[in-house]
């Protein structure tokens, strides 16, 4: 009987999505073994420190590293990872396998709704997108950096005298905490980090592995995959990574081609591109790539670059 090693963060969320993620290839495969295996990365140890500098110490991601350590080592056989924590680029010798479907891509509100916000409402949060996206809709907000994981970033409400919190659907609903939404917010304004809501079911290529990778491509979603590939081919293009603030969403249309939307927001909110591309599904890179160049035109480099240089100097 073949026994495999599923790595992941050690977090309430990450175990959540390893249930998630193991649940029907238990179904499926009874003859196989799946033991988890959680493994502590920088972001975990360091909840203090910008991300960016997290990530320069952890050797490239806060979320990430560790993990695709381990893989590469064989520690590990495979990581379920939150695709939005990825880098753009595998390391040699591992690559990503097609996402089992894919959660709810929106931002939630806790706490509050927009527009019951107070003017000069303290809310929390430590992503650089949410950041740009909330001060592109109001001004007025005071932004509080926060980290951690989800149920004590909602406790921040209290603990910090916040009037709100911003926090992924897609955990919250993984971790049941349905009921801690406000309000869900537009995709128009508050488009997603590339990948969010999906997991990153990450292999080695190996013809060793060749095996485990043919069973855990059973489970993958063709959908899913081409709209999270867009995604991630976008910020790619756009030489962004986890601590920009830039936003997008890919969708099969019921024609059966792909609808790439993004965007491309200021730290303070003031200056914001975004544009819409749709082509074939079955060319998704192209697509990242077509809507990266279009962005680029309207200014995206220049507020990525100011972007950059204002969080490095943190």
């Amino acid at each position: 009987m073949a026994t495999y090693l599923v790595g992941s963060r050690a977090s309430n969320l990450a175990k959540a999505q390893v249930r998630e993620y193991l649940r029907p290839l238990r179904e499926r495969l009874p003859g196989v073994t799946f033991t988890h295996r959680v493994i502590l990365e920088g972001g975990d140890k360091d909840r203090k420190s910008a991300l960016s500098a997290v990530s320069a110490v952890s050797g490239g991601s806060a979320f990430s590293s560790e993990q695709e350590a381990a893989l590469a080592r064989g520690d590990v056989d495979v990581v379920v990872h939150s695709l939005k924590d990825l880098p753009t680029s595998n390391p040699q010798g591992l690559t990503l396998l097609a996402p089992p479907g894919r959660e709810d891509v929106r931002d939630a509100l806790c706490g509050s709704t927009l527009a019951g916000l107070r003017k000069g409402a303290r809310v929390g949060t430590g992503a650089p997108r949410r950041v740009a996206q909330l001060l592109a809709v109001r001004p007025d907000l005071d932004v509080v950096p926060i980290r951690g994981n989800v149920p004590p970033r909602l406790k921040k409400i209290e603990t910090m005298g916040l009037d709100a919190v911003v926090l992924a659907v897609a955990g919250l609903r993984r971790l049941g905490l349905d009921d801690a939404i406000g309000e869900v917010l537009p995709l128009d304004l508050f488009p997603p980090s590339p990948g969010q809501g999906a997991l990153g079911i990450q292999v080695r290529t190996d013809d060793d592995s060749a095996p485990l990778r043919a069973l855990l491509s059973a489970v993958g979603d063709a959908a899913a995959d081409a709209a999270v590939r867009a995604e991630r081919a976008l910020l790619a293009e756009l030489h962004g990574g986890c601590s920009v603030p830039v936003g997008a969403y890919g969708e099969t249309l019921p024609n059966g081609e792909l609808s790439l939307a993004g965007q491309v927001t200021s730290l303070d909110g003031r200056v914001r591109v975004a544009g819409t591309v749709t082509g074939p599904s079955a060319e998704p890179e192209k697509l990242g790539a077509s809507l990266a160049t279009l962005l680029i035109d309207q200014g995206a480099h220049a507020i990525l670059d100011e972007v950059r240089a204002a969080l490095g100097s943190r």
